[in-house]
């Protein structure tokens, strides 16, 4: 339980929420980057072989997806776990502490159904 009775304390936990989702959302579009740039290599190779298996790129690329949206699920644990320790005077009157849950919440998702698109592509 926090004994400062700032709001300040909450703000600062939204902003490191938020601040977690900016990085599954680079990971993610890191991770996009790298098996797209596989694709590109192999229709740029000389030695072009009709493959449909996936390289090492794809596979490293959802990697990276996947780590995106694992940090956005844990981002959520972790700020709920903060918000738990709030007194009710920390938190301001009327304030959606939920926004930023769910703008994590539906970039983890949509980082798995990209996922599950480059892995059926």
């Amino acid at each position: 339980m926090s004994d400062l009775n700032d709001p300040r304390v909450f703000f600062a936990a939204e902003r490191t929420l938020l601040a977690w989702n900016r990085t599954s959302l680079t990971l993610m579009a890191f991770g996009f980057v790298i098996e797209r740039f596989g694709l590109f290599i192999r229709l740029l190779s000389l030695q072009h072989v009709a493959s449909t298996s996936p390289g090492l790129s794809s596979w490293v690329g959802m990697a990276f997806i996947l780590l995106g949206s694992l940090a956005a699920f844990t981002a959520i644990v972790q700020y709920r776990k903060v918000l738990a320790t709030l007194k009710p005077v920390e938190i301001p009157a009327g304030y959606a502490v939920d926004v930023g849950v769910w703008l994590n919440a539906v970039v983890a998702l949509l980082g798995l159904v990209l996922t599950a698109y480059l892995f059926q592509a």
